[in-house]
């Protein structure tokens, strides 16, 4: 997916923004960039990260750095931030999105006679797609907005100029973006947890399609608000750090009562509650309270060097991360009736091997409650995962194993109440040999997140765009 973060302040920004980009990790694992605009001109650093942390790859580049206006981020796979030589000026530019239509679009430049440096693989960089949609404005905002009107998915962005920093949510505001304020200095960010140890308070969380331009004279909005949103839901279940929130609604607090949901739902005799960690432990907390059950951890993960596992693009890697950084506890494991929470089941295949474990230690029962529906529909509008194909969710080749052939469009199977839903329920929970498997409603997720469903995007459970 990945995280931006952007400094504007009367001093030297650079360790704000290191720290700032620092606390959006966990959106990405492959790429990490920051770049400063100072009177000599613009620095930058793009570091992978893939075998360490951001903190510790660019701590030397520290000292080099200086200025008073910066931007960073956290990629999920291609360098940024980029800069760019346009009629506009020079410009930095990052962006977090998915270009679904990239490729007609980068077709259309070349043939305007633009030309774009390769990726790995001959991809084209979507953000240097976008630094050329907006380089071919009168304005940035100009700029900005034939961006969010010509790409069909979803774009994020901050711009660094030599005057100041643009912020442009998406257009329907999948991801989010909100502005911090302290003596002397602004902050954008996508996660609201890089704002209190930095000292930064919040001043506005920025609306779908909005665009503020940031200087020593404040904010400047360039674009209001649109009036639909549909922020991805999953920022709530899974992506989003327990610290942010988005649209004021804590993260760890819509875990709790995920958790809490899941239980009003269940009458399941079990001897502990647990959370398969680290994003489905706020989910076992909720359904341990509900429920006066015990919580425990016969998990524990490993945190110091593992990442999180559905990042690497390769299955045998993902495996091997989710295998090496979750450690049994049998003491806690033998002889019990267990019930986890997760966050969701994604493939199915990291936790198929942890499941097999815990019986391997001698539970007695185990039993699933995801903290979301099943997924069957692979997302459009973030790059939620690398996944070649939507056959990789477990909720599609549990369809495709029931009746042999993949749907195009599933939505039959995306009911509770119908006979097809708890048929592929039923084939996700033998595959992964569980005593029980129970996904949460989407009824009550929206509940817990406590926005109208008609504000979030639930695409990739029900196909509802």
């Amino acid at each position: 997916m990945g995280g931006l973060f952007g400094v504007f302040s009367k001093t030297d920004c650079v360790e704000d923004l290191f720290y700032g980009t620092d606390y959006h990790s966990h959106l990405g694992t492959k790429r990490g960039g920051m770049a400063v605009k100072n009177s000599g001109g613009f620095q930058r650093f793009i570091k992978d990260i893939t075998n360490s942390q951001f903190r510790s790859k660019f701590n030397k580049d520290l000292k080099k750095m200086h200025g008073n206006k910066g931007i960073g981020i956290i990629s999920d796979y291609e360098d940024q931030p980029l800069i760019i030589s346009s009629r506009l000026g020079v410009f930095a530019i990052s962006t977090v999105g998915k270009i679904n239509n990239i490729e007609e679009l980068a077709k259309e430049a070349l043939n305007n006679g633009t030309h774009f440096s390769e990726m790995y693989g001959s991809e084209i960089n979507p953000t240097e797609l976008i630094a050329t949609i907006i380089s071919q404005g009168n304005t940035f905002g100009e700029g900005i907005l034939r961006v969010q009107k010509m790409i069909d998915g979803s774009c994020t962005l901050l711009i660094l100029t030599e005057n100041g920093l643009y912020a442009a949510r998406d257009l329907l505001g999948r991801t989010p973006l909100v502005i911090g304020k302290k003596p002397g200095a602004y902050a954008v960010a996508m996660e609201t947890c890089a704002f209190p140890n930095l000292g930064y308070d919040i001043v506005k969380y920025m609306g779908p399609g909005e665009v503020n331009f940031i200087n020593n004279r404040g904010i400047e909005q360039l674009v209001a608000p649109g009036n639909k949103m549909q922020i991805c839901s999953f920022l709530w279940v899974y992506y989003g750090y327990p610290a942010s929130s988005y649209e004021g609604i804590n993260v760890e607090d819509v875990r709790y009562r995920c958790g809490a949901f899941l239980r009003q739902e269940d009458d399941l005799d079990i001897d502990i509650v647990a959370g398969i960690p680290d994003s489905g432990t706020a989910h076992g907390l909720g359904y341990a309270s509900e429920s006066k059950i015990p919580y425990a951890r016969p998990f524990v993960k490993y945190t110091p060097t593992w990442p999180r596992s559905f990042m690497p693009q390769e299955q045998s890697i993902r495996d091997k991360v989710a295998e090496m950084k979750l450690i049994p506890i049998k003491e806690l494991i033998t002889d019990k009736r267990l019930l986890f929470c997760d966050d969701s089941i994604v493939r199915g295949t990291q936790l198929k091997r942890q499941i097999e474990r815990l019986f391997e230690s001698g539970a007695k029962e185990v039993h699933m409650r995801p903290a979301c529906p099943p997924l069957v529909y692979g997302c459009k509008f973030l790059n939620f995962s690398r996944s070649r194909s939507e056959l990789d969710l477990a909720g599609r080749w549990a369809i495709k194993e029931l009746i042999g052939k993949d749907l195009e469009n599933p939505a039959e199977y995306t009911n509770p109440e119908s006979d097809n839903y708890k048929a592929m329920v039923e084939i996700i929970r033998k595959r992964l040999h569980l005593t029980t498997l129970k996904y949460q409603r989407l009824e009550n997720l929206v509940k817990a997140i406590g926005l109208p469903k008609e504000k979030l995007c639930t695409y990739c459970w029900d196909g509802v765009e």
